[in-house]
């Protein structure tokens, strides 16, 4: 006979869904798009138009980089590789590295000039180098896009030059970033660099946020006249990092004050919360006809929650498991779930491992059980 045994623990903590409705937000802005993402529990804090379909202008180049870091870390392309500067990039307008007309630039130069100086003719130079042509690379770009889960981006070129079928969202410019800080660390570091020289040339990194105490390390500002000003920033405090993506401001002076106001808010308002490591233990359960009258049930994965300081009190963790436990156990088989709840915060489950094996008695043994259980009940 099974009993249902529901275990309740009362901690400060609470759990968002990555892809559930945000928090109440607290905070409004004056961008079109907007969306802010906590990268370790993927936690949404701020979400305004997020899916709605806008074109990424410069910030197109994330993706043209995470193409060109993939290169580098398959060894199918190295720093020091030289690429030829076509007429077609030599000619390209708005925002320029200033390559030469028939001159070879290192790819190091390259992601400098796409990073820093948000060079258009950069972003040819590696395009025609990887794949023949810009036209062909676009192609790539989406392509490699659906692999990471985007669905409604479409690349048409590779700097982002005005096309109408060229497009994105605010969430999926968010996880094209998170792909990159994840999947490249050795290279993301050109991105917090703050100037670079070419051609006798000094520019500046265009990411306002760059220049300022606050923990930025990236990522890609972007304009043209159709999508406004927009930015795609990484901020790192400790050890919780957030992705933001902003597009549809009116001025550069908006977009570098709107975005210091919304990374303040989101790290002012929000805390992540540690509640369990991966194969810890969590609850002790009662086994039925075993070697052993408990068995120990382990967390599946680190389980690391934001919420509201606000909200952390009163936020309920549920141990729901079928108790006892029929023998014989495999360690590491499911054996009941975690859900952490609280209102108004969309709940999220953990599954709860066994985290020892669990002979059943033999015969004998069992009978003995049985009886004991039956004039005892249930030893614990």
């Amino acid at each position: 006979m099974l009993i249902t045994s529901l275990r309740r623990l009362t901690l400060a903590a609470a759990f968002l869904l990555g892809a559930a409705p945000a928090f109440a937000q607290t905070i409004e802005t004056q961008a079109r798009q907007a969306f802010i993402v906590d990268m370790m529990t993927g936690a949404v804090l701020l979400e305004k138009n997020a899916d709605e379909i806008m074109p990424p202008s410069s910030m197109s180049k994330v993706m043209t980089v995470h193409m060109l870091f993939e290169k580098l870390q398959k060894g199918e392309v190295k720093l020091t590789d030289e690429f030829p500067v076509s007429e077609r990039a030599w000619r390209i307008q708005g925002s320029k590295m200033f390559v030469p007309l028939g001159s070879r630039v290192k790819v190091e130069d390259l992601i400098r000039g796409i990073v820093i100086q948000s060079g258009n003719d950069a972003c040819v130079v590696v395009a025609e180098a990887l794949a023949g042509s810009e036209e062909a690379f676009a192609e790539q770009m989406t392509k490699k896009g659906r692999e990471l889960g985007l669905t409604k981006t479409v690349f048409k070129n590779s700097s982002g030059w005005p096309h109408p079928e060229h497009v994105t969202t605010a969430r999926e410019l968010a996880l094209i970033a998170k792909h990159t800080i994840e999947a490249f660390p050795e290279h993301y570091k050109y991105y917090a660099e703050l100037n670079y020289t070419f051609n006798g040339i000094r520019q500046g990194n265009r990411n306002p946020l760059l220049y300022k105490p606050l923990g930025a390390d990236g990522l890609k500002t972007g304009h043209t006249e159709a999508a406004g000003y927009g930015l795609t920033a990484s901020v790192k405090r400790g050890d919780r990092r957030i992705i933001m993506v902003v597009n549809g401001l009116p001025s550069m002076k908006a977009r570098a004050q709107e975005t210091e106001n919304l990374i303040d808010w989101a790290f002012r308002e929000y805390e992540n919360y540690a509640l369990f490591k991966a194969g810890e233990a969590v609850q002790n359960a009662t086994v039925w006809l075993g070697e052993s009258k408990t068995v120990p049930l382990i967390a599946a994965e680190d389980l690391v929650v934001t919420l509201p300081r606000r909200a952390r009190q009163g936020m309920k963790v549920t141990a729901v498991f079928q108790e006892p436990i029929q023998t014989p156990i495999q360690k590491g088989q499911v054996a009941g779930k975690l859900v952490v709840a609280a209102p108004g915060v969309p709940s999220k489950e953990l599954s709860l491992l066994a985290g020892e094996s669990v002979a059943q008695l033999g015969p004998a043994g069992r009978i003995g059980a049985a009886v004991s259980y039956l004039i005892f009940g249930a030893q614990k």
